[in-house]
């Protein structure tokens, strides 16, 4: 199934687990270019977890890249990894709480 990044970003609340991010308190920026390009946050505090259109003071990682590739990247169609390697997807900040993003949520 295809989801579009607002459906996404929709999810994440539910989507994620908090047994994997025990302890975590950190804000994630993500900045999408393309058909859907836009600015969210995502707030990980308390072992709960916000989304928020807009742009982050201080986030702890920006997560960049074209939406359409966002999208497959948290659906598990494209490799994360494959993507950054390419120059696809662009980390800054915390790399290791990027690497931890696909496991701290399931989106389905």
């Amino acid at each position: 199934m295809t989801y579009t990044v607002a459906q996404i970003l929709s999810k994440m609340p539910e989507a994620f687990l908090p047994e994997k991010a025990a302890g975590l308190e950190a804000v994630i920026q993500f900045k999408l270019t393309g058909s859907e390009a836009g600015e969210w946050y995502v707030t990980i505090q308390d072992g709960k977890c916000r989304v928020d259109a807009g742009a982050s003071p201080a986030p702890k990682v920006t997560v960049s890249a074209d939406s359409g590739d966002f999208a497959r990247i948290i659906t598990g169609e494209m490799d994360g990894m494959q993507a950054f390697m390419q120059g696809r997807l662009r980390i800054a900040g915390d790399i290791n709480l990027a690497t931890r993003l696909l496991s701290i949520f399931k989106i389905k």
